[in-house]
């Protein structure tokens, strides 16, 4: 039991999921707000948020990381003798602030954020950091659970898993909650929620 977030009970990828993700800000949403995604802009982040929930659709790359995710995390358990399994959390203090995590140990202590794609692989393997467009995903999971470090995993079948550390940054943090915070009333206010 922890003092900052709620457990919810859900199958990451059911129409429930896809339900509970579309009524809050989840932490694949706040790269977007920061306006650091080069996919997705906020204007379609908002249009989004005021149509019906409805499933995004992986292409063929996600869903090949997704196919690869339950091997990625077992790798880091025999790696790194965790013992993390994917969960979803919601803020106490806000309760549009969501995020499905990928490996959350039982403890509550570590957290893993699972990458398994051959393009995110060579970035990592030959930067040694983390892209800029993945900053607000990890710290928007580092503001819900309040730890101090995030684990960024990145897996690709034949190669040697890469891990990098993230460590929590309250002055991103506080920019960022201020940012979802106003995009949210801003849903909210348009919507009548």
């Amino acid at each position: 039991m922890n003092g900052k977030y709620l457990f919810v009970d859900l199958k990451q990828g059911s129409q429930e999921w896809i339900e509970w993700r579309h009524n809050g800000i989840g932490a694949s949403d706040a790269p977007v707000i920061m306006g650091k995604n080069p996919w997705k802009n906020v204007r379609d982040l908002l249009s989004k948020k005021l149509g019906p929930p409805i499933d995004d659709g992986a292409d063929s790359k996600m869903n090949r990381g997704t196919q690869l995710e339950p091997q990625a995390r077992n790798n880091y358990n025999q790696r790194y003798s965790s013992d993390v399994r994917p969960v979803c959390i919601q803020s106490k203090t806000f309760n549009w602030l969501k995020a499905s995590i990928d490996g959350l140990s039982l403890d509550n202590k570590k957290i893993v954020e699972i990458k398994c794609g051959d393009s995110i692989y060579r970035k990592i393997k030959y930067n040694r950091t983390v892209p800029e467009y993945y900053h607000g995903q990890l710290q928007h999971i580092l503001a819900i659970t309040g730890l101090p470090e995030i684990d960024f995993f990145c897996y690709w079948p034949g190669n040697p898993d890469l891990l990098i550390t993230i460590p929590r940054n309250d002055t991103y943090i506080e920019r960022l909650i201020n940012a979802e915070t106003l995009f949210w009333d801003k849903v909210k206010s348009s919507i009548g929620r």
